[in-house]
C-alpha cells in the first residue's frame, strides 16, 4: 500500500503515510464551524471524513469496514442515483450485509419520478451532519458524485433553479452546435463563468444560462467557483486503481450486477412510469431500456455500459484529481483499511473514545 498525498512538502508521517504541510492540521482543515454549530463533543481538528475516487475502486466496502471497526461513524452516500428507491443493484448500493448494524444516510429518499437536485441533497445532508454531530459522531461521506460531494464538503452557495429556462436551452443544447453556441452566449452575459467552462461542456453551460437568464444575476457571483479549494470540515481520502485494474473491476461488477437483477430493477422503473431527468441518466437506464424494448441485445448494451462507466470513471477520476486537499491511497494487494487508519492518526483525526461501540440502527435517510 503507498499513499500520494495533495501538494505540499512532506512533513509528517505515521505509520508509512507521508503528509503534506498544512492540510491535516486542526488549523489548517477547519476554518469555520459551519451551518450545523455547534458540534456536540467534537473536539477540534478535521471533524469528518470523506473517501473519494472512481467508481468500483471500493468506497463502500472501506467505509463500512472502517466504521465496523471504530464504532463512532455514521455512513453518508454522496451518490446522486442512489437517493432513488428501486434501483439498488444498479446503483450499487450498500447491501443488506453493508447495511447491518450500521448507521446509513441519505440513501432512498425519492421516487424515480421525483427530481431532486443538488441543492435539495446539501439540505438534506446538512440535516443528516447536524443530528451525527449531535451524537457526538462523524460522518465518512462516502460516494463519487462530484458536485454533490462538493456541495456538502464546501457548502456550496448555490443558485436558484428555473425549469421552463433550462428546458429551453437544453433543447438548444441538443442542436448541432449548440453547445458551442451557447458557451459563445455565455462568454458575453458573464465572460468569468465561460472562462471556468469547457466549449464544449453542455451541461455546465447550460447550467451557467440559466441561472443568468433566469435570476438576472452573473453565475459567477454565485461563491468563488468549484476551482477554490478553501478549509473544509472534511479530512478527504481518494481511492484509485491502476487503470487496467479498474477497467477489470468494472466489468466484474457489472457482471455481477446483471446477475443479480439490474435488467428486472430497470423494467420496474420502466413499467412504473415517469422517471426524473436524473433518475434517466442513471448508468445502465438507457442501455437496459434499449434491451426491453428490442433494439438491442443483452450482449451489446452490456458492452456499450462498460464503455460508457469507463468514461464516467475517468471523469470522477479527473474532478476529484484537481482537488489538491485530497489524500490519494493506492492499492496494490496491502492493508488499505491500515494505510487510511494511520493517515487518520497523522491528521489529528481523533479515535472513537474508549468503550464505543458499532450502532445497532440502520438509518436510510
Amino acid at each position: 500500500m503507498t499513499t500520494v498525498p495533495g501538494r505540499g512538502d512532506p512533513v509528517a508521517t505515521a505509520g508509512g503515510v507521508s503528509l503534506p504541510a498544512g492540510e491535516c492540521g486542526a488549523e489548517d482543515q477547519v476554518s469555520r464551524p459551519g451551518p450545523s454549530e455547534p458540534m456536540v463533543g467534537l473536539p477540534a481538528g478535521p471533524v469528518h471524513l470523506a473517501l473519494v475516487g472512481a467508481t468500483a475502486t471500493g468506497k463502500t466496502s472501506l467505509a463500512v469496514a472502517l466504521a465496523r471497526r471504530r464504532g463512532d461513524l455514521e455512513l453518508v452516500s454522496a451518490d446522486a442515483i442512489a437517493v432513488y428507491r428501486g434501483l439498488d443493484v444498479g446503483a450499487a448500493k450498500p447491501t443488506p450485509s453493508e447495511r447491518a448494524g450500521l448507521a446509513w444516510h441519505l440513501l432512498d429518499l425519492v421516487e424515480p419520478g421525483e427530481e431532486f437536485s443538488v441543492a435539495a441533497f446539501q439540505q438534506a445532508a446538512r440535516a443528516a451532519l447536524a443530528a451525527i454531530e449531535g451524537r457526538g459522531h462523524r460522518a465518512v461521506l462516502v460516494g463519487g458524485s462530484g458536485l454533490y460531494h462538493r456541495a456538502v464538503v464546501d457548502e456550496l452557495a448555490l443558485p436558484g433553479r428555473y425549469p421552463e429556462t433550462a428546458a429551453a436551452l437544453e433543447t438548444e443544447a441538443a442542436e448541432p452546435g449548440g453547445p458551442e453556441r451557447l458557451h459563445r452566449r455565455l462568454a458575453e452575459l458573464d465572460p468569468l463563468a465561460a472562462a471556468r467552462i469547457e466549449p464544449g461542456n453542455a451541461r455546465r453551460t447550460v447550467r451557467a444560462l440559466e441561472v443568468v437568464l433566469g435570476s438576472g444575476r452573473a453565475f459567477s457571483e454565485h461563491g468563488p467557483g468549484l476551482e477554490h479549494y478553501g478549509a473544509s470540515r472534511f479530512l478527504q481520502v481518494g481511492l484509485r486503481e491502476p487503470r487496467g485494474e479498474l477497467a477489470g473491476r468494472i466489468v466484474a461488477r457489472l457482471d455481477a450486477q446483471l446477475a443479480s437483477g439490474f435488467l428486472d430493477e430497470v423494467r420496474a422503473w420502466r413499467d412504473a412510469g415517469a422517471v426524473s431527468r436524473t433518475a434517466a441518466r442513471a448508468l445502465g437506464y438507457a442501455e437496459l431500456t434499449a434491451v426491453l424494448d428490442g433494439s438491442v441485445s443483452l450482449e451489446e448494451a452490456r458492452q456499450r455500459l462498460v464503455g460508457r462507466t469507463r468514461s464516467f470513471a475517468r471523469r470522477q477520476e479527473a474532478w476529484f484529481r484537481r482537488d489538491p486537499r485530497v489524500h490519494w491511497l493506492d492499492a496494490d494487494g496491502d492493508d488499505r483499511l491500515g494505510a487510511l487508519e494511520a493517515l487518520l492518526a497523522a491528521c489529528r483525526f481523533p479515535p472513537p473514545p474508549v468503550g464505543t461501540q458499532a450502532s445497532g440502527d440502520d438509518v436510510g435517510g
